[in-house]
């Protein structure tokens, strides 16, 4: 079907520069440096329209007056969601409501590090973005006038990328949406749709994702190919990590591994924490063991020792060992547990997309400490609880709260990965002391007993705690109880409907005689 369009913008490592610029958990360090790189993207892509939107002194997103305002910059103040009022499955994430660059900091910005506004930049970018339409309106009116159809919508087609270039949401929404009805090339067409979902999930607008998320399923099972497909794949999972559906993304992403080319969606390391964490808090123990503790993909960025080998990984050089078959570990297995693996070969030669070779998109990859999310899901599975809390407060510092698609769900991730490892705990015992339990997670017996009582109370972890005796209870009998009750309840239902189907039929013989 040829190669993949529309691929270059926008560019969503912006998106998280205006992320770590606002956030309020990221560095001083960190905050310059996105200084920098947003301003030098803005001054070479022209970016005007985005200029506005993030540092006007009336309606910008990253300023003091612009906070709250619904406001978007003169040339975004139309956006366009082309989404239904259906929002109920989006419900999990606030910044639904916020469609906003920085919508996921729900109004927390930290200002010590601000992005100036200059009106003379800002007219001299105008002024050139204005050139450059010009020069491709007189293009499409040669085209249309001299040449065929093909020409005339690849000048439409540099309109729209101007537009995705310069961080024009709507007119870049719009000019998509006309070049969209006007071609009849399938691939062409998901190249599109794909290109206005990378524009939703580069201004958080979850709506508008899931929409063309849809849109684009349909035209991929239409006939799409194996590349577009594996494509649709990455923005699904990405989009449905957003929007807190992680049982939903972990098959996506994890799936993703082994063939992915959307470098413009995100890094090849950035993929590999996504589908680590999307794994670790939604897969059962067995999953999680074969999909993601002994998974090639991972085991090669993990086990890699020094920023040599993790280069030949990404690459496709070399990786870390295969995973062993799905059992539970004896002794010598979790000694075993945290060796680094043994080297052999994974496919991760996809990497490289475009003119790009492998080893130069390996080298651009950014530079994440992955030793706390390696100890985090191999403690969890060894129940190592004590090395999997202090794991779990790094992964929190390290990943969740210093990336934009993690960061809204960071308070839920660790919450959600201690009860994790409580269940899996106490389903080894009937009784367990609190005091044996608190030496096991490192922590004071009054912090577990506090942490402990909300998820009793909520039914979400099926134990008692008896602080006379300073123990804690699993309540089994309950559990079977209630699936003993599923199973009557069910069977009745099911009696019922074949005893009015058996009338049915009697009914209808009787008339046929």
């Amino acid at each position: 079907m040829g190669d993949p369009q529309y691929l270059k913008y926008p560019q969503l490592a912006l998106a998280q520069s205006v992320f770590t610029l606002a956030s309020p958990s990221t560095s001083h360090s960190a905050k310059q440096a996105s200084l920098t790189s947003l301003q030098d993207a803005i001054r070479e892509h022209k970016m005007a329209p985005l200029y506005a939107y993030l540092a006007h002194p009336h309606h910008g997103k990253i300023n003091a007056s612009g906070e709250s305002g619904s406001a978007m910059s003169p040339t975004l103040s139309r956006a366009n969601t082309n989404t239904s009022s259906s929002g109920a499955t989006l419900r999990r994430t606030s910044s639904i409501n916020t469609t906003s660059i920085v919508g996921v900091l729900g109004g927390k910005m930290d200002r010590s590090v601000d992005l100036p506004w200059d009106e003379a930049l800002y007219n001299e970018l105008k002024a050139d973005n204005e050139k450059e339409l010009a020069a491709i309106a007189k293009e499409e009116e040669e085209a249309t006038e001299r040449a065929g159809e093909t020409e005339i919508q690849a000048a439409q087609a540099k309109r729209a990328e101007l537009y995705a270039r310069i961080g024009d949401k709507a007119a870049a929404l719009a000019e998509f949406e006309k070049l969209q009805e006007k071609t009849g090339i399938l691939a062409t067409k998901i190249d599109i749709v794909l290109a206005i979902i990378r524009i939703a999930l580069f201004f958080d607008d979850k709506l508008l994702a899931r929409h063309n998320i849809a849109r684009a399923t349909t035209l991929v099972e239409s006939g799409g190919d194996w590349d577009r497909r594996n494509r649709l794949k990455a923005y699904n999972g990405l989009h449905l990590l957003t929007i807190r559906a992680h049982n939903l993304a972990a098959p996506l992403l994890l799936d993703s591994l082994s063939t992915f080319t959307s470098n413009e969606l995100c890094p090849y390391s950035s993929l590999v924490v996504y589908a680590t964490l999307a794994g670790a808090v939604s897969l059962p123990r067995r999953d999680f063991k074969s999909k993601v503790v002994d998974a090639p993909e991972i085991r090669a960025i993990f086990g890699a020792d020094s920023d040599t080998d993790r280069l030949l990984a990404l690459s496709g050089t070399a990786s870390a060992g295969t995973g062993r078959q799905d059992e539970e570990m004896t002794g010598d297995d979790k000694d075993q547990s945290t060796a680094t693996p043994t080297p052999t070969a994974v496919n991760l030669t996809m990497l490289a997309s475009g003119s790009a070779s492998a080893e130069a998109q390996a080298a651009a990859e950014p530079k994440y400490d992955f030793k706390p999310l390696s100890t985090l899901i191999n403690s969890l599975y060894t129940g190592q609880y004590s090395a999997f809390f202090r794991a779990l407060s790094a992964v929190e510092t390290n990943f969740l709260t210093q990336d934009r698609f993690l960061y809204e769900h960071t308070r839920w991730f660790v919450r959600e990965m201690r009860l994790k490892a409580y269940t899996q705990l106490l389903a080894s015992y009937r009784t367990v002391s609190l005091s044996s339990m608190a030496a096991s997670f490192g922590v004071s017996v009054e912090w577990l007993d506090k942490d402990l009582a909300p998820f009793i109370a909520s039914q979400r972890l099926q134990a008692t705690i008896d602080r006379v005796q300073g123990v804690v209870s699993t309540v089994r009998g309950e559990g079977k109880g209630r699936q003993y009750g599923d199973v009557v309840r069910q069977g009745d239902q099911l009696i019922t409907k074949l005893q009015k189907y058996g009338q049915v039929v009697r009914l209808r013989g009787s008339e046929r005689s």
